[in-house]
């Protein structure tokens, strides 16, 4: 039983190293066995499509980070390679590329494609982000005049006075979100944050490209489908966006002319726009001509050294601003209070939480287990034991009868352990005749004492002795000496002989003193 118990040991220590760890991924951000077997530091930025998605990964170098890893996969390849595109093909091909690039994360945030929601300006009485997020929804639909039943909301404050606060509110279908969610956790991909990607570009700018003589500057990227805009003017901490669709044949340096007096109308920007700062995939836009037409300095974005990368870096990448909205996206956790995230409204990240809860969960079934297997061998233990008892004692129940003379065996062993030892010392007492076999002591042993009694004392008391009578309880002693005081010496001398005298009566007759006595022994 011992063996097996040190098996069982062996089996629960190797369970808890193995199994556990594996076990807890479900919630957790590690999607793969070799994620979670190396605790690191490093965050998974992933900013998704309708059909694409780009994948950054950075690491911790110094006080800043470095890009590990970045690639992009998008669906329709899947198609043409001849598979079948699903749900989740989109997170599988993401989790795939993971396993193929060795790349090992703790972290990971969805920035999400403005073609997948819908952003609006909204008025808040409050100014307090907690008093906001309390009643955004209200506001949101009073502002926009529908039911927002099935519509998830992140916000962002982008101005304060006494009258409250000016939001950019992001709406977008609470369904969509829901299976884009479960199809990255269907891959063990649990992301913290998922946010618009305006909001991921300008947390890039903030981190990597703005400078104080941003201050009056505007921001744009123009990628393959999308255009953004982000303006810092008046303050650095709530900067102004607004994102539109792109069409791919349509001239961008004509979408610019156009578009930029407009958002700096829409923008509400406390100062004039000074300088255009332009990030676009395909490199089409001539500044000097744009900066003519806009009568403000243009220029493009040097975002490349910002990072410490060459071209090489993200030569993966479909589109160099898809490459920045995934960076901005894997920044997430340097955020504290993350508002623009759509989680907080319909399925708030919990990943941590539950994975601390499955592993106490598993542990506490791992010492149940134990404690289950060690209470069993101490009961096997306490059987074996019952087990020898009752067969020695159906053994020595005969035994114990007959030396008893047909006494029945006690429940305690301590007590017919006792029994015995009495009967013994009386067996003894009886071969050496100082007990009866009926158990009294012999006449023999009492009448022995008697006469040593008299011997020590019959001379000096002139003692005569009448009468003896022995039985079987009690000696009676019948006698005279010359004196009361010889008595009493005869007396003294009885009782050193170990007798007790119950009885006596004494009297003097005919110059003798006469006694008659009852005497026991001591013992009895």
């Amino acid at each position: 039983m011992v063996k097996k118990y040190k098996k069982l040991q062996y089996f629960l220590a190797d369970f808890s190293s193995r199994v556990l760890p594996e076990k807890l991924t479900h919630h957790a951000v590690r999607p793969f066995k070799s994620l979670h077997e190396e605790k690191t530091q490093n965050y998974l930025g992933i900013y998704l499509s309708k059909d694409t998605a780009t994948v950054v990964c950075l690491g911790p170098e110094g006080g800043d980070y470095k890009v590990l890893a970045c690639f992009s996969v998008s669906t329709e390849q899947q198609e043409q390679a001849g598979g079948s595109p699903t749900e989740t093909g989109l997170a599988r091909l993401i989790a795939d590329g993971c396993v193929e690039r060795g790349l090992k994360f703790s972290e990971a945030a969805v920035a999400l494609d403005c073609a997948m929601f819908m952003q609006h300006n909204v008025h808040s009485e409050f100014t307090d982000a907690k008093q906001i997020a309390a009643t955004i929804r209200f506001d949101t639909e009073e502002a926009l005049s529908t039911d927002i039943t099935d519509v998830a909301i992140a916000f962002k404050i982008t101005s304060s006075d006494r009258t409250g606060s000016g939001l950019a509110v992001f709406t977008a279908e609470r369904k969509m979100l829901s299976g884009l969610l479960l199809s990255l956790q269907s891959n063990n991909i649990d992301p913290i944050t998922i946010e618009p990607d305006v909001n991921c570009l300008s947390r890039f700018i903030l981190q990597n490209v703005y400078s104080p003589e941003d201050l009056h500057s505007l921001f744009c990227m123009l990628s393959r489908s999308s255009g953004y805009f982000i303006a810092f003017a008046g303050s650095m901490e709530r900067p102004a966006m607004r994102t539109f669709l792109v069409d791919p044949t349509q001239d961008r340096g004509d979408l610019l002319a156009s578009q930029v007096p407009v958002t700096a109308a829409l923008l509400g920007t406390e100062g004039p726009i000074r300088q255009l700062k332009v990030l676009e995939s395909d490199g089409s836009v001539n500044y000097q001509q744009l900066s003519e037409k806009l009568g403000i300095e243009v220029g493009g974005l040097d975002w490349l050294s910002s990072i410490a990368a060459g071209p090489e870096t993200i030569a993966d990448c479909a589109d160099p601003v898809d490459f920045v909205i995934a960076y901005g996206a894997a920044l997430a956790h340097l955020q504290e209070a993350q508002t623009v995230n759509f989680r907080n409204d319909f399925s708030p990240y919990q990943g941590k939480k539950v994975h601390l809860q499955k592993a106490l969960k598993l542990a506490s079934c791992s010492v149940t287990i134990l404690m289950l297997f060690v209470g069993l061998y101490v009961q096997s233990q306490l059987f074996k034991t019952n087990r020898d008892r009752s067969r020695l004692r159906d053994k020595f129940k005969p035994n114990y009868s007959a030396v008893m003379l047909g006494q029945q065996l006690p429940p305690k062993f301590s007590t017919a352990s006792g029994k015995l030892a009495g009967e013994l010392r009386r067996i003894k007492s009886v071969k050496e005749g100082l007990l009866s076999v009926t158990g009294e002591e012999s006449i023999s042993a009492k009448l022995t004492l008697v006469l040593d009694a008299f011997n020590k004392c019959a001379a000096q008391t002139n003692l005569n002795i009448d009468s003896i009578t022995i039985g079987t309880r009690n000696i009676v002693i019948a006698g005279d000496t010359s004196s009361r005081v010889n008595t009493l010496k005869v007396f003294e001398a009885i009782k050193k002989a170990n007798l007790n005298i119950l009885q006596q009566r004494v009297e003097s007759v005919t110059g003798r003193d006469s006694f008659r006595i009852t005497v026991v022994p001591k013992n009895s």
